[in-house]
């Protein structure tokens, strides 16, 4: 990632849920960070590349800072796990994410 490299979570903007570069006049998220939660960072299909206002930006794929500290709606794993999925996705590779029941909180389980 370079000191350029955005991707714009504007819902009016052409770019939206893009990859983009600076400078960007709308809403966006820096892809270049000072830690290494995006070293590597894998994209999914999750409103993307048509993307549609008000139905999320992107959900990537990224190291986390470490076990059970959330993130902003993307998926994170450890360094060596996201190198593992990386060396093994292929264009196409799906990811399906369960939703589990949290103990000790108010989270529900899917409904039908």
């Amino acid at each position: 990632m370079g000191p350029s490299d955005l991707w714009c979570d504007a819902p009016g903007h052409p770019a939206y849920n893009h990859h983009a570069r600076a400078p960007l006049d709308a809403s966006h998220e820096n892809l270049r960070r000072p830690d290494p939660l995006y070293d590597l960072v894998l994209t999914t299909d999750w409103n993307w590349p048509e993307a549609t206002p008000g139905l999320g930006s992107a959900i990537f794929l990224h190291q986390w800072r470490r076990p059970r500290f959330g993130t902003e709606g993307c998926i994170a794993f450890a360094r060596p796990h996201l190198h593992w999925i990386a060396r093994r996705a292929a264009p196409g590779t799906r990811v399906i994410v369960p939703l589990l029941r949290c103990p000790n909180t108010r989270n529900a389980t899917a409904q039908p």
